[in-house]
């Protein structure tokens, strides 16, 4: 007898402020199925907003209130979307799982912010949501980041190979999968973040296509040595980071002015293979195969960059394993709702240094 969808539905809008990956989900089998997915880009006044809430400003909270209400009638349209596409009703759908906009996130001092309003989100959709999963994980003592490590132990481990999960979104951040031993996972520093910007700033374009910008450059060894030095790279995990340390203002205080734009391009993808290979090395130790997703799976000059930085190690995509790279992040919100709603515990407090395992996330009921 076939087992009833359990369906969900994750909705995940992550540090390179591009748009809305929403994705339906069916858990009722140890992997998830996909049933249904779309891509929401935020319209630019939307994201300009949100760019001017990561920086202290006048009227803040104001702002970022009637920003998270925008953000919820996006979520909204995004989840009506993914029914229509297929022919479903929110009764057939257990929970939303919304990351919401990451604005904050200082877990050294106690708190992280993603701008949502969840009670509005369900008021729209007719369907229970869950948000806010990183507060509780904080108040426990952890970094609130990175969770997806935990959906990653649970669908993609292997009992006898050494596997590496490694997501290139706006910061890039690696789950170590050793067999017969305890998860890890950690953010390793930028992804596609300070390139998106750096091509955004020179060129206009929202990102840099298959890494063509940065393959036009040349790798500026001095920058790149400076950029390293950053504090960050060296601190052990757990350890998360974001737009808070990494940003233009970082980058710019690095640069002469004098530097090719494309040199810097160059330079910036060095960083971000770089910085995920030391990690690698360092911290996955014997690691046979690297599993990339988000959208920085897609670049292929940043792929070849890590193949050469980690010639040992077999770098291939998580559609691999049956998981969609795009959509990995939407589907392991989904996966947290799911636990949410079964009061489930699903940090790892090997990864976030947690004292403890927590049931993650607020549930807002329709």
């Amino acid at each position: 007898m076939s087992t009833a969808p359990d369906l969900y539905i994750g909705i995940m809008s992550g540090t390179s402020l591009d748009g809305i990956d929403a994705a339906l989900v069916d858990l009722s089998q140890t992997s998830p199925r996909l049933v249904a997915s779309h891509y929401q880009p935020y319209a630019g006044p939307l994201r300009e907003a949100l760019l001017s809430l990561h920086q202290v400003s006048h009227n803040e909270l104001h702002q970022a209130q009637l920003t998270a209400n925008q953000l919820a009638r996006e979520y909204a349209s995004a989840t009506q979307v993914l029914l229509n596409k297929a022919r479903m009703t929110p009764e057939h759908v257990q929970a939303i799982g919304c990351h919401g906009q990451t604005v904050r996130h200082r877990p050294e001092h106690g708190y992280t912010i993603q701008l949502n309003n969840p009670a509005l989100l369900a008021e729209l959709t007719g369907i229970h949501v869950v948000g806010d999963f990183r507060s509780r994980d904080i108040a426990a003592g952890g970094q609130g980041a990175p969770l997806v490590p935990a959906f990653h132990d649970r669908v993609l481990r292997h009992s006898g190979i050494h596997r590496v999960i490694v997501n290139i979104g706006g910061i890039a951040n690696l789950t170590d999968l050793p067999p017969g031993s305890t998860t890890t996972g950690f953010d390793s520093g930028p992804g596609n973040l300070l390139m998106d910007a750096w091509i955004a700033r020179h060129q206009g374009h929202a990102y840099d296509r298959d890494g063509a910008w940065a393959a036009s450059g040349k790798i500026i060894p001095a920058l790149l040595q400076r950029l390293l030095a950053e504090s960050y790279f060296a601190t052990l995990p757990p350890k998360s980071t974001g737009r808070d340390l990494f940003n233009l203002a970082w980058l710019e205080r690095h640069l002469s002015g004098e530097e090719s734009p494309a040199d810097v391009q160059a330079t910036l993808l060095a960083l971000t293979g770089d910085s995920i290979a030391a990690a690698a090395q360092r911290f996955c130790t014997g690691a046979e195969e690297l599993y990339l997703c988000g959208g920085g799976a897609h670049n292929a000059a940043l792929v070849s960059h890590l193949q050469r930085a980690l010639p040992h190690c077999r770098i291939l995509k998580t559609e691999t394993l049956g998981i969609a790279a795009d959509w990995m992040e939407a589907i392991a919100f989904a996966w947290l709702a799911q636990q949410a709603l079964h009061l489930h515990p699903a940090n790892l407090p090997a990864v976030t240094g947690a004292k403890h395992p927590c049931v993650l996330g607020a549930i807002y009921p329709a």
